[in-house]
């Protein structure tokens, strides 16, 4: 992989108008955006790479956010996740957090907190210069 190239943020949500909406923002602030409207979309794209952050909406039929969390940890694939909903439950931002979540970040999203957040995630994963 290109080392210059921005940043791939992966975005899994059920609602195609979300998707789309992030990836014009994502795009917008000079990342790669790749959107899936479903987790098992997401998980069968892993085989050709690995996005540097994962934006999944907590709420999807057929696999949850909370479940494709799981299934990344099971499957050794730990990419940093963020998670967005718009349905907060008691203790699920705590359940997400244990799972890995570095982020939960409740809908309608801020794009600064968004931004903030990436930003957070790509700053830890690059090589310190000590």
């Amino acid at each position: 992989m290109d080392t210059n190239a921005p940043p791939l943020i992966a975005i899994v949500d059920d609602e195609d108008s979300v998707c789309r909406a992030l990836s014009r923002l994502l795009r917008s602030a000079n990342y790669r955006a790749e959107s899936f409207v479903s987790a098992a979309d997401f998980l069968d794209s892993l085989s050709r790479r690995t996005p540097d952050c994962v934006v999944v909406d907590l709420q999807m039929p057929h696999m949850t956010g909370i479940e494709l969390q799981q299934r990344l940890q099971l499957a050794g694939h730990s990419p940093p996740v963020i998670v967005i909903t718009a349905y907060d439950g008691p203790g699920t931002e705590e359940q997400c957090k244990r799972l890995g979540a570095r982020s939960y970040l409740r809908k309608p999203i801020e794009a600064d907190e968004l931004f903030e957040s990436i930003r957070d995630i790509v700053r830890s994963a690059e090589p310190r210069s000590d």
